[in-house]
């Protein structure tokens, strides 16, 4: 009969086994458990695929302004160049890593996005800690690097805190007991699935850091100063046709002008008293046609000066018209615009005005509302007055340019304190007051427009507990049940982004576009 000495060899080896056993059923990574990395990693590459898009259309933004105006640009589109090389330099070296894993478990033929053997526990270490090239340390030190370099780009706290905890290469507190480095608690005895997951989750938030680091840089940018693609002089008369008799008065400045630099204005042959703030005046003592010409100069932040020509000519008649526009310079297609139409000496019953581009329509005595139609094509007002013996005569001409409205701001109508809606167009909201906003609105609101546009649609983003972003679409103004339910799980300091907003502008023919400026909601 076999002894049962626990000391006994058969003892031993029955215990032998048994350990051996214990460590077959720790290497037996379940199924389940492989297939919940294979729905995360294809979520994870979606995600990557759309930051990298997200990011391309950042970055070919930057690019534009930069090709119209290299010169006030430079700086920014450099570091966001240097950005971009260094996120795809270490985003190329994971992607290296991963096909090298993949292909040391499942052959010269592995494909990262098909895994084989996902449940093979060699091939991650033995990429990782090989000898002579130890890249699992090579990563940490280049993720360390990167990490140090985008957060010093980044203005922002909040989402330099959060680029920081995404990239964090500290040591969780399980691992630091048993004294292991990041790159050990990260691949060592890791299933090659698992591996694989780490490693796209890091492309992840290399690519989500570089989404950030240019925005800001294209913050920087000056985009009102960069929109206007030419720099042009101009002479703003305060009636084109004046009395004999009169003083013809204007004033001379610049289209986008910077009220912190003073410009020098030369016109007509001799330098203007800079006090006068480029109001020139000169007596009409003679009726005739007569110039204003000159050149204006404004300094450079570099130094150097930039140099305008302007020239304009004024009538002074016996009778005159004066066509000037109330809200702005230009003409707004779609849209009434309110222009103001006289002529001194004449009854304000007896004048009349047509437009070659659109409708004009009188509002009151001397406010007329003007609705071109058609955008990039000049609208001519013609003046018209009946004189005292019923001839009708020319009294003067104007043109405009028309433009279509520039984009509007998408808001939430929110009620304030006292139960009055209240545009939020981002910053703190409660979860309660952004889950009672049923529809998204657009509007221009400037204190010189005031123009509704028609959302189309829009998209909600933001990341779950992982870190992982999900956007959710909608099919016009209102928000979806799959967005609402987005809200619902937010939670106090979480951020979402409506973004992609689609609008169309008002008045038949109304144009489509896509908001560029997203808006950002943290929940508080």
């Amino acid at each position: 009969m076999a002894s049962n000495d626990p000391n006994s060899p058969r003892q031993k080896m029955i215990n032998l086994m048994y350990l051996v056993f214990i460590a077959m059923l720790a290497l037996n990574v379940s199924s389940e458990v492989l297939d919940g990395f294979e729905l995360v990693e294809a979520s994870l590459l979606r995600s990557v695929k759309a930051s990298t898009q997200h990011n391309d259309r950042i970055f070919d933004d930057l690019a534009t302004y930069h090709k119209s105006n290299p010169q006030k640009t430079q700086e920014w589109y450099d570091k966001g160049e240097q950005v971009k090389n260094n996120t795809d330099s270490l985003f190329n070296y994971i992607q290296y890593l991963k096909e090298k894993i993949v292909k040391k478990a499942d052959g010269k033929n592995g494909d990262p996005e098909h895994l084989e053997h996902p449940d093979d526990l060699n091939a991650a270490y033995d990429v990782m800690f090989a000898k002579g090239k130890n890249d699992g340390a090579k990563l940490k030190t280049q993720i360390d690097e990167y990490r140090e370099y985008v957060t010093s780009l980044v203005s922002n706290p909040e989402i330099k805190n959060i680029i920081s905890s995404n990239l964090s290469t500290e040591v969780p507190e399980k691992s630091k007991l048993n004294n292991l480095k990041w790159e050990e608690a990260m691949f060592e005895n890791m299933p090659m699935a698992a591996a694989v997951t780490i490693l796209t989750k890091l492309q992840n938030d290399i690519r989500y850091a570089q989404g950030e680091v240019l925005g800001d840089l294209l913050k920087n940018v000056d985009l009102t100063d960069f929109r206007v693609n030419k720099i042009k002089a101009f002479v703003i008369p305060d009636a084109q046709i004046v009395m004999r008799g009169s003083e013809y008065r204007a004033h001379i400045g610049l289209v986008a002008q910077d009220s912190t630099q003073t410009p020098k204005i030369f016109v007509n042959n001799q330098w203007m008293d800079p006090s006068l703030n480029g109001q020139f005046a000169v007596r009409a003592a003679s009726t005739g046609t007569f110039s204003v010409q000159g050149y204006i100069e404004m300094p450079r932040r570099d130094g150097s000066t930039l140099t305008e020509n302007f020239s304009e000519q004024y009538f002074v008649v016996e009778p005159s018209a004066t066509i000037a526009p109330v809200l702005m310079n230009v003409l707004y297609a779609g849209i009434d615009n309110d222009i103001s139409i006289a002529a001194p000496g004449m009854v304000s019953q007896n004048v009349t005005a047509t437009i070659n581009n659109g409708s004009l329509t009188r509002k009151s005595n001397d406010i007329w509302v003007a609705k071109p139609s058609k955008i990039g094509e000049d609208a001519v007002i013609t003046v018209v007055a009946k004189t005292a013996d019923g001839r009708s005569l020319e009294m003067g001409k104007k043109s405009f340019r028309v433009r279509k409205l520039p984009d509007p701001m998408a808001y939430l109508s929110v009620p304030d304190a006292n139960g009055n809606a209240d545009k939020f167009t981002g910053g703190p909201l409660s979860k309660a007051a952004l889950a009672n906003v049923d529809v998204l609105k657009a509007a221009i609101d400037d204190g010189i427009l005031n123009t509704a546009f028609t959302v189309l649609r829009f998209e909600l983003v933001t990341t779950d507990g992982m870190g992982m972003t999900l956007t959710e679409i909608s099919d016009g103004a209102r928000f979806s049940e799959r967005q609402k339910s987005l809200i619902r799980n937010l939670n106090r300091g979480k951020r979402a982004y409506i973004r992609g907003v689609m609008v169309k502008s008002p008045g038949p023919g109304g144009d489509e576009r896509t908001l560029k400026t997203a808006t950002e909601i943290i929940i508080n």
